[in-house]
């Protein structure tokens, strides 16, 4: 199975279901990490050219933890608003290089802009890039294929309807965040906030839910060509 998910951010997709990525990836599956905006804005000392290479190292740094493909945007942070037919154009070439049989993004009720319009712009751009004659620079066109929403910063306002059990893949889920040092040591330094720690007391918390020492948790979108009998996270292990 080929597996694509989509971040606004470089460390979003680690915060919210790296331990389900590693975990499709060590059954097997084929994996591709997308990041849209490219992370520049993210720090107060490191000037934005500077600081989008950096990023994008560090995300190559962690797809490369679990053998995944990575893909880069490079739309500016807080920009994806102004930038909405670039960012929709680069989605559909995305998802037509990918070929996923299921996407993974934000859920459009997440905490900042750029994360709801993501949200928003997948599904658009999912439909979109099966279309066999709307041009773009990738001219496959993708199946329809099930999208879930990965929960929110924090699992704020998110009641999962599936939960994946990564207590197998908590460390590796750790490790692929710890690779966007720039981003952690920036947040210790200026906020005080320890955002790995953070991560690990959400997926205890999902774990709780369950049953299980850590887990993550999903919401599959709910339309029509998006649903399928077919379980397609990696033995989800409880659905509400």
């Amino acid at each position: 199975m080929r597996v694509q998910a989509i971040g606004a951010h470089p460390d979003d997709i680690e915060l919210l279901c790296a331990g389900t990525l590693a975990k499709y990836a060590q059954q097997g599956h084929h994996v591709t990490m997308c990041y849209v905006c490219n992370g520049g804005l993210g720090h107060v000392e490191i000037m934005p050219p500077e600081l989008k290479e950096v990023r994008k190292q560090e995300s190559i740094n962690s797809a490369n933890v679990i053998g995944a493909d990575f893909q880069w945007l490079d739309i500016d942070d807080a920009d994806v608003r102004q930038s909405t037919n670039e960012a929709l154009a680069g989605l559909v070439d995305a998802v037509r290089a990918a070929q996923p049989d299921v996407i993974i993004t934000h859920s459009p009720n997440d905490y900042m802009d750029d994360h709801r319009l993501v949200s928003e712009l997948v599904l658009k751009a999912s439909f979109d890039a099966t279309i066999p004659h709307l041009e773009s620079e990738q001219q496959n066109p993708a199946q329809l294929v099930p999208i879930f929403h990965m929960d929110t910063l924090l699992g704020v306002d998110f009641l999962p309807e599936m939960w994946v059990d990564i207590s197998e893949t908590i460390e590796t889920k750790r490790q692929m965040l710890a690779c966007h040092e720039s981003q952690y040591a920036w947040l210790m330094e200026h906020d005080n906030i320890d955002y790995i720690d953070s991560m690990v007391t959400v997926a205890k918390y999902r774990g709780l839910q369950v049953g299980t020492p850590y887990a993550e948790g999903f919401r599959q979108v709910r339309v029509w060509g998006r649903t399928t009998t077919v379980p397609l996270l990696p033995t989800d292990i409880a659905r509400g």
